[in-house]
C-alpha cells in the first residue's frame, strides 16, 4: 500500500523511489516505504494550504477538535501492542520501552484534547462601558512538523496533538529511518474523522523531503526536533518568509552530584540518565559532575554497574538497553570516544563494540565511561548521542554551576544533594529548560518542555506548547462609536 498521505489520499512518490527500513538490532528487513521528493512535499503543502484556507477544520469549534483528539487517543490505546512493536522494529529499542512511549503518546492526545475543549478567550476590563475588548486564539496556519528517530511517535504526538488542537493543518515529515508509527498514526487520524488535507504525510530524507518546508511561502510554522546544524539551516531558511519557528535541538546535559547526595539513588539514576535507549535521548545525562570528596567511590560504582549492563534486541527480555540507530551513527559515537581519549580522558569501561551471540549483526556499542574529563574536550562539549558518560570533578557549588553552564546547550539537567537550600539555589542558577532535583528523566504533559541557548527556540507540551501552534488576537469593539473631535 502507498505510504504518502496527501489531501486525504494514500499515494506513492511521484518518482517512485522507495527506501528499505531495517531493524538496527539485527539488520532484518522491517519494510519498504515510499520516498518523497520535493514535488511530493510541494503537493502536500498545497493540500494543507487549501484545507486551512477553505476547509472546515480551522473553523471547527474547539470542543469538537478536542473530541477528535480524544477519539484518536482511544484508537492509539486500542492499537498499543501493534504500535509498540512497530516502534521497536524501527528503532531497535526494547519492547517494554516502546510500550511506555505509546502510553505517553496516548496521554499527550488526551491532554491536549481536554485542554482545548475547556479553553476560552479572556475578556479585558477597559473601564469603558462602550467597549467590548477580548483576547481570542486562532490557528497559525500550515505547520511543517519534522520529527526525529529516537522517539518517533512520541515526538510526533508532541507536535501533531497541539497543532490539531489549535485548528492548524500540517505536513508531517518523520525521520526516514523510523517511519512506520507515523504512517499508523495518520491512518488513525483518518479513522477518527479528520477532514481531508488537514494531515499530510511525506516520508524521506531531510534534503529532499524536509528542506523544502523551511522556505516554502505557504508554510506558516516550522517545528523541528533534531540536530543543531539542521536546526540552524531550517531557521535560516525560514527567515526569508519570517515564519514562526519552534526548535528543540538536543543538549549536553549535566547531572550534578554533591557529596551529601543519597548514594544508591544517585548512582542508579546516573546510569539510567545516560544508558537508557543507549544514550539516544535528547535529555540524556551524558555529563556527570561529581564533587571531589565523593568522586572515587561514586565513579567506581557507576563503572562496576555499567560494565554489567546487558545488551540485546527489542524482544530479548533479559536486555537492559539496545543498539544504536545505524552503522553511521555508531561510527560517529566511536569517533567521539577516540577523540576524547586522545584529548586525555581515561577510559574506565566500554569503548568498543560488544561480542557475543546475537550482537554481531546489530549496531551495538558498549556502555562507556570516560573519567577525568574537562569541559574543553569535544566529547564533553558536543552531543555524541550514544551510551557515553563523561565524568568531571568539582570542588564546590560555585564550580559546579560554572561547569554545568559551560555549554552552548541548555535543555535539561539534575542536581543531587541532601541540602534543600542548595538544591534550590543551584536549580535556580542553571540555565536549563528542565532541572530535576534528586531525580532524572521524568516529565508530565502539563509541564513545558524546551531549552535555553542553542537547545531550542520553542516550548512544547503544556499550555505553552499549544501556544506555539496558534495566534493570539486582541479584539476591541466600540459599542457606542462617536466623533472624537480631534480635528474640528
Amino acid at each position: 500500500m502507498p505510504d504518502l498521505f496527501i489531501d486525504g489520499t494514500w499515494r506513492s512518490a511521484l518518482d517512485e523511489r522507495t527506501r528499505e527500513i531495517r531493524c538496527p538490532a539485527d539488520g532484518s528487513l522491517v519494510g519498504v516505504v515510499d520516498e518523497a521528493g520535493g514535488k511530493d512535499t510541494a503537493e502536500a503543502v498545497a493540500a494543507a494550504r487549501r484545507a486551512f484556507d477553505t476547509g472546515p477544520w480551522p473553523r471547527t469549534p474547539a470542543a469538537e477538535r478536542g473530541d477528535l483528539l480524544l477519539r484518536v487517543a482511544g484508537l492509539l490505546a486500542r492499537d498499543r501492542a501493534a504500535l509498540a512493536r512497530a516502534e521497536s522494529l524501527d528503532t531497535g529499542k526494547r519492547l517494554v520501552e516502546s510500550a511506555y512511549d505509546i502510553d505517553d503518546v496516548v496521554d499527550c492526545f488526551r491532554y491536549f484534547g481536554r485542554l482545548v475543549a475547556s479553553e476560552t478567550g479572556r475578556v479585558i476590563d477597559t473601564g469603558r462601558p462602550d467597549v467590548d475588548s477580548r483576547v481570542v486564539y486562532e490557528p497559525v496556519g500550515v505547520c511543517a512538523l519534522i520529527t526525529p528517530w529516537n522517539y518517533p511517535l512520541l515526538q510526533t504526538a508532541w507536535k501533531v496533538a497541539p497543532a490539531l488542537a489549535a485548528g492548524d493543518t500540517f505536513v508531517l515529515k518523520p525521520s526516514e529511518l523510523t517511519p512506520h508509527t507515523a504512517i499508523h498514526l495518520v491512518r488513525l487520524l483518518a479513522e477518527a474523522g479528520l477532514p481531508p488535507g488537514v494531515a499530510n504525510l511525506v516520508l524521506g530524507a531531510g534534503p529532499e523531503a524536509g528542506a523544502p518546508l523551511g522556505d516554502h511561502p505557504d508554510v506558516d510554522l516550522v517545528s523541528f526536533t533534531g540536530g543543531l546544524e539542521t536546526g540552524r539551516r531550517l531557521m535560516a531558511a525560514a527567515a526569508g518568509t519570517v515564519k514562526r519557528v519552534a526548535l528543540e535541538l538536543g543538549g549536553k546535559n549535566p547531572n550534578i552530584v554533591f557529596a551529601d547526595a543519597g548514594f544508591d539513588a544517585a548512582v542508579d539514576m546516573a546510569l539510567t540518565a545516560v544508558f537508557l535507549h543507549s544514550g539516544q535521548v535528547c535529555s540524556a545525562g551524558a555529563r556527570l559532575l561529581v564533587e571531589d570528596a565523593l568522586h572515587d567511590r561514586f565513579v567506581d560504582e557507576v563503572v562496576r554497574r555499567a560494565g554489567r549492563i546487558r545488551l540485546g534486541g527489542p524482544f530479548d527480555e533479559r536486555a537492559q538497553t539496545g543498539p544504536l540507530i545505524s552503522a553511521a551513527h555508531r561510527a560517529k559515537v566511536e569517533a567521539y570516544v577516540a577523540r576524547g581519549l586522545a584529548e586525555g580522558a581515561v577510559l574506565r569501561c566500554g569503548g568498543s563494540r560488544p561480542a557475543g551471540p546475537g550482537l554481531d549483526e546489530g549496531f551495538y556499542y558498549l556502555p562507556t565511561v570516560l573519567d577525568e574529563c574537562t569541559s574543553g574536550m569535544s566529547v564533553v562539549r558536543e552531543e555524541s548521542f550514544g551510551p557515553v558518560l563523561t565524568v568531571e570533578r568539582f570542588t564546590d557549588e560555585e564550580e559546579a554551576v560554572r561547569l554545568a553552564d559551560d555549554t552552548v546547550y541548555g535543555l535539561a539537567g539534575a542536581v543531587w544533594t541532601g541540602d534543600e537550600a542548595r538544591a534550590a539555589r543551584v536549580a535556580g542558577r542553571l540555565r536549563l529548560g528542565t532541572v530535576w532535583i534528586n531525580d532524572y528523566h521524568p516529565y508530565v504533559p502539563q509541564a513545558e518542555w524546551g531549552g535555553y541557548k542553542q537547545s531550542g527556540s520553542g516550548r512544547e507540551l503544556g499550555p505553552a506548547g499549544l501556544a506555539e501552534y496558534r495566534e493570539t488576537k486582541h479584539i476591541w469593539r466600540n459599542t457606542a462609536p462617536a466623533p472624537q473631535g480631534w480635528f474640528d
